[in-house]
């Protein structure tokens, strides 16, 4: 795991379910975080949990987040209002979309090339909490993942995990989850590699998807209170721009960049194509066709 200078917001990892203490002892000692174990509050309400919280908080304000771990797996946790953010492949949104979704026809399918029978071979490099891999998986693309954010790669790893756990009994979730594979790495640092290893030329990604974190506006739609304390604990890309030259190096037929409908462009460069929605666009940057891959 990569050294993560985020993991030093977190206070520790919160654990309330005995049945866990072996699991919770397990991340606390692969993140080197101290054990917080209040098993008396498990069956108590919401507000005794929440009271906690803001005494942990006042014993180190400048840790406002901690890993909360349930039976439901591991949440990310904003000890100043209780929010809590995880990754579920199974159910809720995520799952919905696997299901009723717009299928080929949805933007992002369109933006990478999706057609016929045509599935390109994407790396993600920016996957977050890894909603559009998810549904680029779901579509019958393989995906690699790369997350270099400790703290985030541990949400979507355990995400990942869970969902192989309940694909036991669901093949087609089982089969989507297989085409996902998650790498704690820079991206930039993975791209460069790329382009200066030969051998590996024949493993190159037909398409490179980047949406990389953008800074919020004061005055845009709100966001979900458990987004924003996200974005507070990841912080933005400032370095985004330096990723699409890589990227374009590296992918065989394109580079997919997802932004807010109104941002600049990545780098200041005009993209060859662009699909543009209510609130968000893809700008596309053409090596050569999909098919010629």
């Amino acid at each position: 795991m990569l050294n993560d200078l985020s993991l030093k917001n977190l206070r520790g990892i919160v654990v309330f379910d005995s049945a866990l203490t072996v699991r919770a002892q397990q991340l606390a000692e692969e993140f080197q975080l101290p054990l917080l174990e209040r098993y008396e509050l498990l069956k108590q309400k919401s507000k005794a949990r929440t009271i906690y919280y803001k005494e942990l908080l006042e014993e180190s304000p400048e840790q406002r987040f901690a890993y909360l771990l349930t039976a439901e797996g591991i949440q990310l946790l904003d000890l100043s209002n209780a929010m809590m953010v995880t990754v579920d492949f199974c159910h809720g949104k995520a799952n919905h979309r696997r299901v009723y979704g717009g299928g080929t026809g949805q933007m992002i399918a369109k933006a990478v090339g999706i057609k016929a029978k045509l599935r390109p071979r994407i790396l993600d490099a920016t996957a977050g909490l890894g909603q559009d891999s998810f549904v680029l998986a779901s579509l019958g693309c393989q995906l690699t993942m790369l997350e270099r954010s400790a703290v985030v790669h541990a949400l979507l790893r355990d995400g990942l995990e869970r969902a192989k756990t309940e694909a036991r009994d669901d093949a087609e979730l089982a089969e989507v989850i297989s085409r996902m594979q998650l790498i704690n790495t820079n991206a930039q640092d993975y791209l460069l590699d790329l382009v200066n290893d030969a051998v590996a030329q024949e493993q190159r990604p037909q398409v490179v998807y980047l949406d990389p974190m953008f800074p919020e506006r004061k005055k845009s739609a709100q966001v979900k209170k458990e987004m924003q304390s996200f974005h507070h604990v990841v912080g933005n890309d400032l370095d985004a721009d330096e990723l699409l030259e890589p990227a374009k190096a590296v992918a065989l037929a394109r580079v997919v960049v997802k932004r807010p409908k109104i941002a600049p462009f990545l780098g200041m460069q005009e993209p060859d194509h662009q699909i543009i929605g209510k609130s968000s666009r893809y700008d596309i940057y053409i090596n050569q066709a999909l098919e010629k891959c």
